[in-house]
């Protein structure tokens, strides 16, 4: 199955990962990762509230490190991909920096 993340931080800075072929991570795995990079990333909370989503943690951490990770680290790159579709329970997911906003 092949699954893409699709991760935009500006109308010219946009990245396709695409995974095909790479082992499934199971959705208590991917939780676990994006949760562990969350903290060591110092992500926020996007609500008043301190309530974390899934998708909260996907934007927040996609916003924490930045286009220039995603550039400058495709095995990050890939472990996110990874994570958010196996997390989320989609193979296609558009995380809109720029915007504020996880579509699929």
């Amino acid at each position: 199955m092949r699954e893409e993340v699709f991760v935009r931080f500006a109308r010219d800075r946009e990245f396709e990962l695409t995974l095909s072929g790479h082992a499934l991570l199971a959705p208590d795995a991917a939780r676990h990762w994006l949760d562990e990079q969350f903290v060591a990333n110092d992500c926020q909370p996007l609500r008043a509230s301190g309530k974390v989503l899934t998708v909260d943690k996907v934007l927040a951490l996609a916003a924490a490190v930045g286009a220039e990770r995603f550039a400058q680290d495709a095995a990050w790159a890939a472990a996110f991909a990874r994570a958010v579709t196996a997390a989320l329970g989609r193979p296609m997911v558009r995380v809109d920096v720029e915007a504020s906003a996880v579509t699929f």
